[in-house]
């Protein structure tokens, strides 16, 4: 049945997702009705995943899709409730059922057969309950339950644990939660009971989202243990207060004017602890991100992290300025290290290009958020010219981050060269070019104008080389503009590499004329107050 509604609404609830959830209110509330639509909240909590990862929504509003899919599929209950026991089921599976399949056989692969797959599966949902019904019905005069029920808190856990143990096995809580009205409606399970096996069958859906986690992205694992604590909480507070909350269930549902069935209790009482679970975790959101968005952190995501830009040295031109430029040198360090990685081509190299240019886009903003706060502060001349230099290095070591970046795409997209002599030719520019990248980063600042003017003239000798043997019908005429673009992306990296850590040796140079003598006197940049 889930699947056929997926298939069948198409991209639209994608858009939902993508169009409601600026904000989290807006994201619970498109979790709720989604998840209410598919019947499964694993499903939701899967595309949030994707989301997540893409991009598309943050890591606090995915939490708030969470909250919201757990109260969506407590629909479930309510459905199995109100029409599960009160409507002839034979009257309406078995024709749901057939018709969901003819039109399954009949549009296969269309949106027609999707909506009939969901039709045939609500039809077997329905049927499924039909049976429970009736086998505990004839249960409920024989089997009792209530006398092995002890009170207190360990005797409802244990009925917790049956109901996260259902979930696991079955992985739906839909199923779990069918098979746990339909035994409180036949009298096998007293109220008591039946209310901790639904708690127990919230918590138990995170299993979908953990097995889900396995092995997957930072984002995902955090989404899937969002999802843990907030089912876990929630359980938590609804099975520390819950006769109470079954009194309460009660006279609301007294008080609406609805059946008194235990069927529609339980369905409330599911609504009711979700709903208060939102209640209880909306406030602390934001805390709750700021600790997920500190688990699983990968290499590539600490690494994006500035490690000396400390606000609280922002005050202080000459301690800020020394960070600053310590920085540049970890922006410069991963920016060339991408380079060579796009250049040389490896096994391996190319996989890391992404979030090696992620780390450097977002580092370079870091600093020029750093810089902003530094120029408040009040700087001799001398100073701000040099915080105008280290802009100047870090959008020099973007440019750098984006031609890798648009190396390694042409890389993947062209075909190898097969003439020996061609490919050799090749392989000696790409060594030019990471050795003007190796010298730039050397220590005592070796000319790595050389080594670029050696980058400039194999370029030239390369490029008419790679016209003669299109020409010749040494190259494919269809290969030709691939590579010839490549060289070229080659030589602009060079270029601004060179030109970035030119900058950065002036930058080093100028701090420590202008800057080293204030610091060691203790005057510093700072002016003394009037």
């Amino acid at each position: 049945m889930t699947d056929g509604l997926r298939v069948a609404a198409g991209r639209a609830l994608q858009h939902l997702l993508e169009r409601w959830t600026s904000s989290r209110l807006k994201g619970m509330l498109s979790g709720a009705m989604i998840t209410a639509i598919v019947q499964s909240s694993s499903a939701v909590t899967v595309a949030t995943i994707g989301f997540v990862n893409a991009g598309i929504i943050g890591l606090e509003q995915s939490i708030a899709v969470i909250y919201g899919s757990n109260v969506g599929t407590t629909m479930t209950g309510w459905i199995v409730a109100v029409f599960g026991f009160h409507v002839d089921i034979q009257a309406f599976a078995l024709p749901a059922i057939g018709i969901g399949m003819a039109l399954r056989l009949t549009g296969a692969g269309s949106r027609r057969g999707a909506l009939g797959e969901a039709l045939a599966g609500f039809g077997v949902f329905f049927l499924g309950i039909d049976v429970l019904r009736s086998a505990f019905g004839g249960l409920g005069e024989t089997i009792q339950v209530a006398p092995y029920v002890r009170e207190g808190f360990g005797s409802s856990l244990i009925f917790v644990g049956i109901g996260f143990m259902l979930t696991l096995l079955m992985q739906s809580s839909s199923a779990a939660m069918a098979i746990t009205l339909t035994g409180a409606a036949g009298n096998v399970l007293p109220l008591g009971v039946a209310a901790s096996i639904v708690i127990g069958t919230n918590i138990g859906t995170t299993s979908t989202a953990a097995l889900a986690a396995i092995g997957a992205t930072p984002n995902a694992k955090r989404v899937a243990l969002a999802h843990t604590v907030f089912n876990v909480v929630t359980g938590l507070v609804a099975l520390a207060i819950l006769p109470l909350m079954l009194r309460g269930v009660v006279s609301f549902q007294t008080a609406l004017g609805l059946e008194d069935e235990p069927a529609v209790v339980l369905a409330l009482f599911h609504t009711t602890f979700n709903i208060l679970g939102v209640l209880l975790m909306w406030p602390i959101t934001t805390r709750l991100t700021e600790f997920l968005g500190h688990r699983f952190r990968t290499v590539e995501e600490d690494e994006s992290r500035p490690r000396f830009l400390d606000q609280n040295i922002a005050g202080e031109p000459v301690l800020a300025l020394r960070a600053l430029h310590r920085e540049l040198e970890r922006i410069g360090g991963i920016a060339l290290r991408l380079a060579r990685g796009s250049v040389s081509h490896e096994p391996g190299t190319l996989q890391r290009t992404e979030s090696d240019h992620a780390a450097v886009v977002r580092l370079a903003d870091a600093t020029g958020e750093f810089a902003v706060r530094l120029q408040e502060s009040r700087m001799r001349p001398e100073s701000a010219e040099l915080l105008q230099q280290a802009l100047l290095v870090a959008r020099s070591y973007t440019e750098v981050a984006d031609l890798a970046e648009s190396l390694a795409d042409a890389s993947r997209r062209s075909e190898p060269i097969e003439d020996p002599h061609l490919a050799e030719e090749v392989s000696l520019f790409k060594a030019a070019v990471i050795e003007s990248l190796d010298a730039d980063q050397s220590p005592a600042g070796e000319p790595a104008s050389a080594a670029l003017a050696a980058v400039e003239s194999r370029y030239e000798d390369l490029k008419a080389l790679l016209v003669r043997s299109a020409a010749q019908s040494r190259l494919p005429v269809r290969q030709l503009a691939a590579h010839l673009d490549a060289i070229s992306l080659m030589r602009r990296l060079a270029r601004h590499a060179v030109d970035a850590g030119r900058r950065l040796r002036a930058l080093a140079g100028s701090a420590d004329a202008d800057v080293a003598p204030d610091f060691a006197s203790g005057e510093g940049n700072v002016r003394k107050p009037e």
